[in-house]
């Protein structure tokens, strides 16, 4: 079982930024959010590894749960080329058009969805090699968009139709018939905590 887990609020996200690999770190609120997450880990019981990108952000929500942490590439935030750090609204709305179009296009500089969804399937296909294992990824946004749709078996377009929000829970199966999803984007143990 893979339990994805969007990392807290960081300071982009609370600015309304894009926040592909620029390294900011976690909010008061993140980590307070972290912390929720921990403790909803911690009532169905300690996970055989816990696993996180490289960035800060989810470095910190990783580390919040209390386990050894093994840092994976293939987990890090898509890279928005010259746009990472941007206002939303400043981002030039021919980029968005052309992204919505094409899983393959990319900024200048930056990822396509494609490129995100191969290696992210490739880190999920080695960690639900094992089924009986319970594995924690703490990730971003783009990456655990396409590990859902590698779960459904549709193409990387559909991360355009999911919203996923911070401190959230994502689970992914395996089964005799491949992988499947058994939850998304759940934020009951926020309850209390304010999502941001």
């Amino acid at each position: 079982m893979l339990v994805l887990v969007r990392h807290g609020q960081s300071e982009l996200n609370a600015a309304g930024r894009l926040s592909g690999r620029i390294d900011a770190p976690l909010t008061d609120l993140g980590l307070a959010q972290a912390k929720a997450v921990a403790a909803a880990l911690a009532e169905v019981g300690e996970p055989a590894a816990v696993i996180s990108s490289p960035l800060q952000r989810a470095r910190e929500t990783a580390a919040a749960i209390g386990l050894p942490v093994v840092v994976d590439e293939r987990w890090i935030e898509i890279d928005y080329g010259p746009y990472d750090g941007w206002l939303l609204g400043d981002v030039p709305t021919e980029m968005w058009a052309a992204w919505r179009q094409d899983p393959s296009y990319a900024p200048p500089g930056g990822e396509s969805l494609a490129a995100l969804g191969r290696r992210v399937r490739q880190a999920c296909e080695e960690l639900l090699a094992d089924a009986e294992r319970r594995v924690v990824v703490v990730s971003h946004v783009s990456p655990i968009k396409a590990a859902v749709a590698w779960a459904l078996g549709v193409g990387d377009e559909v991360a355009w139709r999911m919203f996923l929000a911070p401190a959230s829970l994502t689970t992914i199966g395996q089964g005799a018939a491949g992988p499947s999803l058994h939850s998304f984007n759940v934020t009951a143990h926020l309850e209390g905590v304010a999502t941001g």
